[in-house]
């Protein structure tokens, strides 16, 4: 039996067990995505009831055994480790956007320590400035993501031939062919806007960097990585569908 304490974790999803437990999935930073019992906490008496919520940084401590059909974790002790309030109204389905993107692209057992510290900062813009332009975060955050997790091709040069990009000329991402010039005006960013956020993924704040990068490139990046995260979801996400009226996400 493995036991890990003090780790940090995210909500992404939580689903009933039985009578008084639920199974829940997590995103730890040293440990990725964890699927953890948590005994009784549908109880009334349970502290584990109104602190296993999405969208708010815990510290819990859990156990695990490694049996045939995965990884099995009990939580043990939970609490909060501080942070801002939960975010309402828009940014509240723009968080449960990033926890389904999360649950259905990462590992389980998987580190990645750079996607959760860039996850808790676009938490934190959602709950501490909802002023904040909304579609450039998340453009941000999907861009870190899919890099992260080596779904994006190199971003300074052309795919196929890996030549250098023009910066006039306009270059599109697509799905199984990467970074593709394009003539016919479909939704594109110039070379040196690609060549700028290939430099802001690179950088140590790479989701600060590729806010202040993607300026007005924002709604133009928008189709391109629909495309690209939809080729590796296979389906469209439920808070995609609910917030396609409000063209937020």
């Amino acid at each position: 039996m493995r036991r890990i304490s003090g780790q940090q974790a995210f909500v992404l999803h939580q689903y009933p067990y039985s009578e008084s437990s639920l199974i829940v999935d997590l995103f730890t930073r040293d440990h990725g995505r964890l699927t953890a019992l948590a005994k009784g906490a549908k109880k009334p008496t349970s502290n584990f009831r109104a602190l296993l919520l999405p969208l708010q940084l815990l510290r819990l401590d859990c156990s695990w055994v490694e049996q045939e059909q995965g990884m099995i974790a009990t939580i043990r002790s939970v609490e909060r480790a501080g942070g801002p309030a939960v975010p309402r109204g828009e940014p509240l389905l723009a968080g449960l956007y990033l926890n389904e993107l999360l649950a259905r692209l990462l590992v389980r057992g998987d580190a990645h320590a750079a996607i959760f510290d860039a996850y808790q900062m676009t938490l934190h813009v959602l709950a501490s400035a909802p002023g904040q332009a909304l579609e450039v975060l998340l453009r941000a955050f999907e861009l870190v993501l899919l890099q992260q997790l080596g779904m994006l091709p190199d971003l300074s040069v052309q795919t196929q031939d890996q030549q250098p990009l023009g910066e006039r000329k306009r270059y599109a991402l697509i799905p199984e062919m990467g970074l593709h010039e394009v003539w016919d005006g479909r939704r594109s960013l110039s070379g040196q806007q690609w060549q700028a956020i290939a430099q802001a993924l690179a950088a140590p704040q790479a989701l600060a960097a590729c806010m202040r990068a993607l300026g007005d490139a924002a709604a133009d990046l928008k189709p391109q990585l629909r495309a690209a995260l939809a080729h590796y979801l296979g389906a469209e996400l439920h808070t995609q569908r609910l917030m396609r009226g409000l063209r937020t996400l």
